[in-house]
């Protein structure tokens, strides 16, 4: 996966923290979990508040 993969990425973030509510999660969490998820293969200094915002609503979305 890479940053672009927004849906993807929120799909692995509810299924491995499921307990988590995506509309009070911090970026830097965010941005520290998308990184540790075993697919996830991109450069970390790719990444920006624009994405973040990006899966944390699709993830958002997902959990709704």
């Amino acid at each position: 996966m890479k940053w672009t993969d927004s849906l993807d990425i929120a799909i692995e973030l509810s299924e491995t923290h499921p307990d988590v509510d995506p509309t009070r999660i911090n970026f830097v969490d965010l941005r520290d979990w998308v990184l540790a998820l075993p697919e996830f293969d991109d450069d970390p200094k790719h990444c920006g508040e624009k994405i973040l915002e990006a899966i944390q609503q699709a993830w958002i979305d997902e959990v709704e």
